[in-house]
């Protein structure tokens, strides 16, 4: 075994597919900057509101204010130069860092696809993702390598089969494949898109989209890495990530994933892509050329190897995390992010807070646009996370006010995949008593219901 494990480190394929993801990846991510804040959601999203809701042990990152712009640049133009291979080893650390730090400004804009950027970017800081077709090898001919071990193309394999598996897995439960919850919810709501809007009503339709989801998820990665079905594997991702992007406003996700991909195919194919691109801007390929003359790259220090096996075990095991937890997972949210659980539930909510001065019983309700935006107060109103760490900011606010001995209550009602609105956190609970934490969240008024699956 360790033998096969040693051969397997030390073959070495082509360097072309490695190439072509960061030049697709790094241009997506420029332009995934640039559209962000052509939309003013810089201002919108990290200035305007007074207050941000902070990721458990992240408190520490704050909103930068005017200085966000300056963050965003930098962010957007590391991602550009490792697009060309420029600096590449410093740029890929700086675009995860800076885009990593956006994102833990305020938890209210997670998506699983940023988190995703996130870990391939992560990921990429320990490739010889410059080590062909970049600025890096064509400067400097000492960085420019033709080959390269095999396991630095399979690993950004290895990421995107985790997120298309256990975003099939988690497919697997009863409101998505019983009820097509909630797809049942959405779809109907399409109806101005044209040509196909009026069929987007019929139930059928929705169960179709369910099962059809799950089945894609769970197999699409085995057909990806069987050569023969690779082809038609790849147009299923086009049609799956090009329909969702018409149906649901998800930004340039769908076409990252479908760049991504392109991982799967030999390299040949992408060989064909360089020197397409290279015919195009006259780019000599002299200093691209595959020389047996030269030795492939090799690590110096088997410290990148050790950290991304690390890190994907981690992916492998972090999903699982909700089991330790008890309740329906879906109204608790404990386990939930970062688990690629991917556009799976609808929750509506309503939540009305009060101060009340423990002391005098004196009280007064909360307006909550007083102090969040309708995108926050939307998010925070279905989520208990959320929901604990508005009530401390209440608490210190009027606190620093003058009021004394006061206690946070809040009444609040959710609805669940369309189902009738009910009492989500206890109302007797003195909420600045509740601390954000890993325990279970047992402030939490009991589910009436049951959602059976993983």
């Amino acid at each position: 075994m360790v033998q096969k494990i040693n051969s397997y480190l030390n073959t070495t394929t082509k360097a072309a597919p490695l190439a072509v993801f960061r030049v697709l990846f790094g241009f997506m991510m420029c332009y995934s900057i640039i559209r962000f804040a052509s939309y003013g959601w810089i201002k919108t999203l990290y200035i305007d509101p007074s207050f941000h809701f902070k990721y458990f042990g992240f408190e520490w990152v704050q909103s930068l204010g005017v200085f966000n712009y300056a963050l965003f640049l930098v962010c957007g133009i590391s991602a550009l130069f490792v697009a060309i291979g420029f600096k590449y080893r410093l740029a890929i650390i700086i675009f995860f860092l800076s885009f990593t730090y956006i994102e833990l400004i305020d938890k209210t804009t997670y998506l699983n696809h940023y988190y995703f950027i996130s870990c391939m970017a992560f990921v990429l800081i320990f490739l010889p993702a410059n080590a062909y077709f970049s600025l890096d090898a064509y400067r400097n001919k000492a960085l420019s390598f033709s080959m390269i071990p095999r396991w630095t193309i399979d690993v950004i394999k290895a990421l995107l089969v985790i997120v298309y598996f256990y975003a099939g897995l988690a497919k697997l439960n009863s409101d998505w494949l019983i009820e097509a919850m909630p797809l049942k919810i959405w779809l109907p709501s399409k109806y101005d898109i044209p040509l196909i809007g009026n069929i987007l009503q019929q139930e059928w339709l929705h169960y179709a989209f369910s099962w059809s989801g799950m089945v894609y998820d769970l197999t699409i990665p085995l057909l990806l890495l069987y050569k023969p079905t690779r082809k038609v594997a790849f147009f299923l991702v086009v049609v799956f990530h090009v329909l969702t992007r018409v149906l649901f406003p998800i930004g340039v996700f769908p076409f990252v994933m479908i760049v991504s991909t392109l991982i799967f195919f030999d390299a040949t194919v992408h060989q064909k892509g360089i020197n397409f691109i290279s015919r195009i801007f006259k780019i000599s390929k002299a200093r691209f050329a595959d020389l047996k003359s030269i030795a492939p790259f090799k690590y110096t220090s088997k410290i990148p190897l050790v950290i991304i096996s690390f890190f994907l075990v981690v992916q492998v095991f972090l999903p699982w995390r909700y089991l330790a937890y008890p309740g329906e997972l879906f109204w608790t949210e404990e386990g939930y992010r970062f688990s690629w659980r991917v556009m799976l539930m609808e929750k509506a909510g309503y939540a009305q807070f009060k101060i009340l001065d423990l002391k005098s019983g004196k009280k007064f309700l909360v307006n909550n646009s007083d102090f969040l935006t309708t995108f926050q107060e939307k998010q925070m109103s279905t989520q208990p996370d959320f929901i604990i760490q508005y009530a401390h900011f209440l608490g210190e606010h009027f606190s620093n006010q003058g009021h004394e001995n006061i206690g946070v209550f809040v009444e609040s009602y959710v609805a669940l995949n369309g189902r009738l609105s009910e009492p989500y956190i206890d109302p007797a609970v003195n909420l600045m008593e509740v601390n954000e934490d890993y325990g279970s969240r047992d402030f939490l008024m009991p589910f009436n219901d049951s959602i059976k699956g993983l």
